[in-house]
């Protein structure tokens, strides 16, 4: 009786061991031809001297060794990897250190998802989300809307990049649209609120080419005027200089 007791201590112990060494490899490795990847699908890479380069996949493997990326309900790929990782990367390149202490694991299911966090049922519209409660500290991502976020050059819209900007912003101790972390102090609170409300209002006329979304909240406004600075920054540039002025002091200017 007690040799089969051993035996099964034994074996939960390997299990939990080989379970664990499973995990961490997962979470440690990137992709040696990540170089190349990032080259064929990332403008914002490929701008990059070959110092910057080498920085940027330093960052990448920091933050994969912090996060966990996990697949629900198919085979994860290492592009997925790479493609979540540059996504927390590239909002905070310019700052020496960055870490996402709010986030511990993203989930990437394979299409849309609904409320219920459904991807096959109906009503699924939502493409990426960060979540609270239960699902605090977690991502959840579409994996088409992941993709679709980098492969579309044109657009202003990048689904993952805007998930990690809402967690920069919940950094602070609360998820405001005032993204207090990146201000350089208090007294571009209320520049940056007066710059909310007048862009918010020409979103809600119809009169602005800043995506609708932008003009639900405050929070999503800073969410989606960062995907367009990142993704458009030329054109944000010519057609919303102040804005673009200041998402510069907050993303580049440290």
């Amino acid at each position: 009786m007690l040799i089969s007791i051993l035996i099964f201590i034994v074996i939960g112990v390997l299990v939990f061991l080989v379970s664990k060494s499973s995990k961490k490899s997962k979470k440690n490795i990137i992709p040696v031809d990540a170089h190349n990847f990032y080259l064929n699908e990332l403008l914002f890479y490929k701008k990059l001297n070959e110092i910057e380069q080498k920085r940027f996949l330093n960052r990448v493997e920091l933050l994969l060794n912090e996060i966990y990326v996990e697949a629900v309900g198919f085979e994860l790929e290492d592009k997925d990897r790479l493609l979540v990782a540059a996504s927390g990367v590239i909002p905070v390149f310019c700052f020496e250190t960055w870490s996402y202490p709010n986030l511990s694991t993203v989930l990437i299911y394979p299409d849309h998802f609904n409320e219920d966090l459904d991807f096959e049922g109906e009503n699924r519209v939502i493409a990426g989300m960060v979540g609270t409660g239960r699902y605090e500290n977690q991502m959840i991502l579409s994996r088409k809307a992941l993709h679709y976020g980098f492969s579309n050059k044109t657009d202003k819209g990048n689904t993952a990049i805007h998930e990690f900007i809402h967690l920069i912003d919940k950094m602070d101790g609360d998820t405001d649209g005032i993204p207090k972390l990146l201000l350089k102090d208090y007294s571009y609170t209320i520049p940056w609120l007066n710059m909310i409300h007048t862009k918010m209002e020409a979103i809600n006329k119809d009169v602005s080419d800043i995506r609708a979304y932008g003009g639900t909240s405050k929070i999503e406004f800073f969410a989606v005027v960062s995907e367009y600075f990142f993704e458009q920054p030329e054109l944000l540039k010519r057609n919303h200089p102040k804005l673009f002025r200041m998402l510069q002091d907050c993303f580049c200017n440290v």
